[in-house]
């Protein structure tokens, strides 16, 4: 346990970003190639829905993402106010637009979904409302650490706004069951078999495991100018950069 700690400098998990991200971003290719293929050529046509319920494979582990991602943004916030971490406010913040893109993604996917089975666009239902609130909270994060010039003040304003906002993912997630909406409930659960055929199950958890896949390439390539950029007067940066030259020059 005490060798995982060596992962909170700055210098180390720059070294193993780098290393990390390419083979995140190759698995993340494979997976979403084999997940399409499963979900638009081999899954059947549903039985009530037609061919439109195919929108499931991007918008179901799209959902998913947003509120797993924030939920690690207020994780990773939470560490770095006990523990005064900076990689950990960095995490955060390298999260955060891939969070916001992906639940982009399910609400607008979501509405393309809606407007045949429900007959709009949009309905103030529980859960695409709470839904939207996430994309808000995303947003205002995002904003909010980047409008303050002081790096530990937008780490700690940044971090309140994650964990307050951690509440609205149990309401987003349970929304169907505490309230009576539009929305179907889940398709998978730990508690009850899968309501739908293998194949369609197949094609959307492998569709989850590429969003997760493309989540940590993207986390991991966006961390490392972010880690150059709050330790630029480390002199491991300087050598850095210096070797860098050097071999651009070569």
């Amino acid at each position: 346990m005490r060798h995982l700690f060596r992962f909170a400098a700055p210098q180390v998990f720059y070294v193993l970003a780098g290393r990390l991200a390419p083979w995140c971003a190759g698995l993340a290719v494979v997976l979403a190639a084999v997940g399409l293929w499963l979900g638009f050529f081999v899954a059947p046509v549903d039985a009530v829905q037609g061919e439109v319920y195919r929108v499931i494979f991007i918008h179901v582990p799209a959902a998913w993402m947003s509120m797993f991602i924030y939920l690690l943004m207020a994780f990773w916030s939470a560490v770095g106010l006990v523990m005064n971490t900076r990689m950990s406010f960095i995490l955060a913040r390298a999260l955060a637009p891939t969070g916001a893109m992906f639940c982009f993604v399910a609400l607008w996917t979501g509405a393309l979904w809606g407007r045949p089975t429900w007959g709009a666009y949009w309905v103030w239902d529980a859960r695409l409302t709470s839904q939207l609130l996430l994309l808000f909270l995303y947003f205002g994060f995002i904003a909010l650490t980047r409008a303050i010039a002081e790096p530990k003040r937008a780490d700690r304003a940044g971090a309140l706004i994650a964990l307050v906002g951690a509440v609205n993912v149990p309401v987003i997630y349970f929304s169907v069951r505490w309230w009576s909406t539009l929305h179907q409930g889940a398709s998978v659960s730990f508690s009850r078999a899968p309501s739908m055929a293998a194949t369609m199950l197949a094609g959307m958890l492998t569709m989850a495991l590429a969003a997760w896949a493309y989540s940590a390439a993207v986390t991991l390539w966006r961390v490392r100018p972010m880690i150059l950029e709050r330790e630029r007067h480390a002199d491991w940066v300087a050598r850095l950069l210096v070797e860098g030259e050097s071999a651009s020059e070569q």
